[in-house]
């Protein structure tokens, strides 16, 4: 059996922080990472000021990184996870949503928060 692929990573606004503050960890996972995904409200937690993120908006513009747009289905989707947890979070609910649709693994500041809405989710503390 050969090694193992890359699963695709999903970050979180914690992720996305911990990037413009240049987390080695953070930016070596996503060295070694093949997809990268963002959901966008995700991104609107961290965006403030991009002529002071160069970093964060470098990586946001890569190749291979995916901004996942909110869409109404989804919209639905994460208001039902949120109700079904007793949780509000909408944006942790559309990383914990995109995780699961593509198999990844979610790289968080808070994994106490996402595990609420998915126990079973993968999550890599930063």
């Amino acid at each position: 059996m050969g090694p193992k692929r890359p699963r695709p990573v999903v970050l979180d606004a914690g992720a996305l922080i911990a990037i413009d503050r240049a987390n080695r960890y953070v930016i070596r996972l996503l060295e070694l990472a093949d997809e990268v995904h963002v959901p966008a409200g995700a991104l609107a937690q961290a965006w403030r000021n991009p002529a002071r993120q160069a970093r964060l908006a470098r990586v946001v513009g890569a190749d291979g990184v995916s901004i996942e747009p909110l869409g109404s289905d989804n919209a639905r989707a994460c208001g039902q996870l949120c109700g079904a947890t007793g949780t509000a979070d909408i944006v942790d609910a559309s990383v914990v949503l995109l995780a699961r649709a593509v198999g990844g693994v979610v790289l968080t500041s808070d994994p106490d928060d996402l595990r609420r809405l998915d126990p079973t989710v993968s999550v890599a503390a930063c």
